[in-house]
């Protein structure tokens, strides 16, 4: 079984995966791994993480961190649950540099709005952090949510209605 991951572990994960990266890559950390950094939460269970560009090495150094750091790495962003927004990239804050790998918290209008979508009790308190530490407007969160719901029949688990019901609940919570 592995370990709970705290502020200390995610660092010593950037620094070994850094030494890796041979090309200039940008990582986004999303979920838990966020709401540790930005002192939300004390532990998480997943470091999940997204990179550009994708290099075999870097890849590949994966299996041997989650072993030797006793830590799940999952390839996860909320791109892979609903449709991407428009702009993430340069909204994504930056958090530090190692090497060639420079480290990103994944746009937090993307992120609230794919915990939103999820419903998990720790994601809507995860939201409920951006909104208190002005992270994210209520009003840009709403919009970006009518930008991307064109495109929610892409992702068939999703219920528009409900998805739209909901962000409207964590806004008005707001």
């Amino acid at each position: 079984m592995r370990e709970l991951v705290n502020p200390d572990r995610i660092r010593r994960f950037m620094r070994e995966l850094a030494l890796e990266a041979k090309v200039e890559t940008r990582l986004y950390f999303t979920g838990g791994v966020t709401a540790v950094l930005m002192g939300w939460r004390e532990t998480t269970i997943d470091v999940d993480i997204r990179f550009f560009p994708e290099t075999d090495r870097v890849f590949r150094a994966l299996p041997r961190l989650k072993e030797q750091l006793q830590i799940n790495v999952e390839l996860a962003s909320p791109a892979d649950f609903i449709p991407e927004l428009p702009g993430w990239e340069q909204r994504s804050q930056f958090i530090s540099r190692e090497g060639k790998l420079s480290f990103y918290h994944y746009d937090f209008y993307a992120q609230a709005l794919s915990k939103i979508e999820r419903g998990h009790v720790q994601d809507l308190k995860d939201v409920r952090a951006m909104f208190d530490g002005k992270l994210i407007d209520p009003e840009k969160l709403f919009e970006y949510y009518e930008r991307i719901e064109p495109d929610l029949y892409r992702y068939p688990a999703i219920d528009p209605k409900s998805f739209r019901r909901e962000v409207e609940n964590a806004i008005a919570r707001d």
